[in-house]
């Protein structure tokens, strides 16, 4: 019997890598587009529906409803083989005001060429590729979208080749002024994550969100917050911490705010677009698996649950495999690849639901519609801007930035006494 076991167990680590290899070849999970569809496929529908509860949480007491959307976005999107999925979150009806429903998109997006494919062929081919994802949010009604960060090239700085320069452009570069076209046309805003250079500041380079309006004018930017230094993501080699504070864009759609990519593991960079009043906060992020995808479904919806907001978190998919192999200081081989974007782009509402994710593997498009008269109901059933004790943060964070700061630890004084 003990032997069965041990083979058993033997031949179920042999079965999970296998998976897991198949995981790494394709980006898929197992096979499925995503956890939910995998969990969809395997459990019966009653167990389904009840992890979906404990996963995806409700809303206004039920599981998001479907949108149903036209057939010819539909049609596009099987033709042109990128996931789409549509879901409504709702708010109590209210007596005084009317519901404020906004309807939001998300796309993300693997690289059109590989990376050796000359720059301008790489740039016009991921133009072609967006112009028809985002023709078909317009068709589909969609009001805001949010590309993915660094939309407009390789997520190439790995590499710390400057090189990849080349891609960055003045705020109202070729890129803006495609997406202002795209824009005028589906009266929609357009948030555009790119590499900018500060033509009127010695050539700077940021890592930049424009905010294109849905007449097709610029409303403003906002520069990266946080930089990693993580592995391979040696970002710093290119730019630095933005300069823009924490600005919220008032739209005809309602007040937006993009907390680029490494901000979300910061706790502050969240709260502080809502304190300016965020009612949405887009994530445009390029992140792998291996590193942080445990953490992927949990930090968003902790900021929407937190801050009494919509999340909107993008990540771009694919395996981006560059001409020279590189190494990051931490150990491993030199490699030509990032490793995998996993995608699994997802919205998170305030009061703790969220949509179910993109592909792991495949361009796809989300678009929900929010009542955005939900953060309010949320921010007075939970109280957390009254109940918060911003007072005490603020002497905290005096005290910390002090040279001299003393932690306020309390010791056991049994603990340093000598034994007599």
């Amino acid at each position: 019997m003990e032997k069965t076991r041990e083979t058993e167990r033997d031949n179920g680590v042999a079965a999970v890598t296998e998976q897991q290899q198949q995981t790494f070849k394709d980006g898929s999970i197992c096979g499925y587009d995503s956890l939910h569809s995998l969990l969809s496929a395997n459990l019966r529908p009653h167990l389904f529906q009840e992890v979906s509860r404990l996963l995806l949480g409700l809303n206004c007491g039920k599981a998001l409803e479907l949108i149903s959307l036209p057939e010819s976005v539909k049609a596009i999107s099987s033709e042109h083989d990128f996931d789409l999925q549509a879901f409504c979150f709702c708010a109590d009806k209210e007596f005084l005001r009317e519901p404020r429903v906004v309807r939001v998109g998300l796309i993300q997006n693997s690289i059109a060429l590989p990376t050796t494919a000359h720059f301008s062929e790489q740039k016009r081919a991921i133009f072609q590729k967006l112009k028809l994802i985002i023709d078909a949010a317009g068709a589909s009604g969609v009001n805001i979208i949010c590309l993915q960060e660094a939309w407009t090239m390789p997520f190439s700085f790995c590499t710390r080749e400057k090189r990849w320069c080349e891609f960055a452009e003045p705020i109202n570069g070729e890129s803006t002024q495609f997406l202002q076209e795209l824009a005028q046309k589906h009266n929609m805003v357009i948030i555009s994550p790119i590499l900018e250079r500060d033509v009127h500041h010695g050539d700077t380079i940021w890592n930049t969100a424009v905010i294109i309006g849905n007449h097709g004018n610029i409303i403003g930017k906002h520069r990266k917050n946080h930089i990693p230094r993580v592995g391979d993501f040696n970002e710093s080699t290119y730019y630095m911490e933005g300069d823009t504070g924490h600005p919220v864009f008032e739209t005809a759609y309602g007040k937006i705010a993009i907390n680029i990519c490494y901000g979300r593991h910061h706790p502050l960079n969240w709260l502080a677009f809502g304190l300016n009043g965020a009612e949405i906060v887009f994530n445009p992020s390029a992140t792998v698996g291996e590193l942080s995808e445990p953490m992927w479904p949990i930090e968003a919806r902790n900021a929407a649950i937190a801050n009494s907001y919509f999340v909107g978190s993008i990540n771009r998919v694919g395996t981006e495999t560059f001409p020279n192999p590189f190494t990051s200081g931490d150990g491993k081989s030199q490699h030509a690849d990032f490793g995998h974007f996993y995608g699994s782009s997802h919205f998170s509402a305030p009061d703790a639901s969220c949509t179910p994710s993109l592909s792991r593997h495949k361009d796809g498009l989300l678009i929900s519609d929010m009542d955005l008269n939900l953060c309010r109901q949320l921010k007075d059933k939970w109280g957390f801007r009254m109940t918060a004790r911003y007072e005490l943060y603020a002497e905290m964070l005096s005290r910390y930035l002090k040279p001299d700061f003393e932690p306020q630890v309390i010791s056991d004084p049994l603990l340093h006494k000598k034994p007599s």
